[in-house]
């Protein structure tokens, strides 16, 4: 075998010619999580026809049988709750999401290449942010059809829509410690199943809290989801203020569900950077 020497006329390849911008390794994560949706349809099921089964299923039967403190229609009542459900479970597509690329060797790919490991973290959580913004939307047209209305002003309607955004920015980092540090998407989809659903109807998303036990009632006032839902029917003129013996939150809910984001990305975002690099690095 015959070694040869690289000389000064033969080309040297520079490993960052190969490297791309950072925001450009975010836009190429978020097109391959689009362009697998794409090719897989039936992932957007979560997305289109749960939301609408959802709002049917609370506006005509469960409807029936809840009365709303202060006259409100219960149809335009509860949609501020399935909206806040909706971009809560943001969190459980960004765990399966992770779950499955670590499972499938998928991230060991990625670590091959000229990428930040963080610029995959972020793609998934655009992504997963993304696809729960659309359920949101399908919520808020079948809430339209059935005849759910913002009733304050435009400027009202869209502060309402970015804490929506901002609440689902939050979970995702919930999304990203579950889906680093549980071993596979069947448990993930138990543990987020088990938590989510008590964490979404445990608050005054479906039904007043003035009824609830005095301890049940006081868990779900300060519940981060009472806070976002209090917040859009104020906001949108769907729903009463908060009675005299409310608890503190839901008398201040902007202010309430600002602090809730702010303490889950503080709290969620360094424990989840944490462990998906320690879960990537074995």
């Amino acid at each position: 075998m015959t070694t040869v020497s690289p000389t000064a006329d033969t080309p040297r390849l520079d490993p960052a010619a190969f490297r791309v911008s950072y925001p450009r390794q975010i836009a190429i994560m978020v097109k391959r999580s689009a362009t697998h949706t794409r090719r897989m349809p039936e992932m957007l099921i979560d997305v289109t026809a749960q939301p609408i089964v959802f709002v049917l299923l609370f506006a005509f039967v469960f409807g029936a049988s809840i009365t709303v403190p202060g006259g409100f229609d219960y149809r335009g009542w509860m949609l501020p709750g399935i909206i806040a459900q909706t971009i809560a479970f943001a969190a459980f597509i960004v765990a399966t999401g992770i779950t499955g690329d670590i499972e499938k060797g998928i991230i060991d790919r990625f670590r091959s290449l000229p990428i930040a490991r963080s610029a995959v973290l972020v793609g998934r959580s655009v992504t997963g942010l993304a696809h729960e913004s659309i359920a949101v939307v399908i919520v808020a047209i079948t809430g339209l059809i059935i005849g759910w209305r913002v009733n304050t002003d435009p400027l009202s309607g869209l502060a309402g829509f970015a804490l929506v955004l901002l609440f689902g920015f939050a979970m995702v980092w919930v999304g990203i410690l579950v889906g680093s540090v549980m071993r596979t998407a069947e448990s993930v989809e138990g543990l987020l199943f088990a938590s989510l659903f008590p964490f979404t109807f445990l608050a005054n998303s479906f039904v007043p809290t003035e009824p609830m036990p005095s301890w049940i009632r006081a868990i779900a006032e300060w519940n981060p989801v009472s806070s976002l839902v209090q917040s859009l029917r104020e906001l949108w003129g769907n729903g009463a203020a908060a009675p005299a013996d409310a608890q503190l939150p839901l008398h201040y809910p902007i202010l309430s569900i600002l602090l809730w984001s702010a303490l889950i990305i503080a709290v969620f975002a360094p424990l989840s950077l944490r462990a998906y690099y320690r879960r990537t690095e074995r």
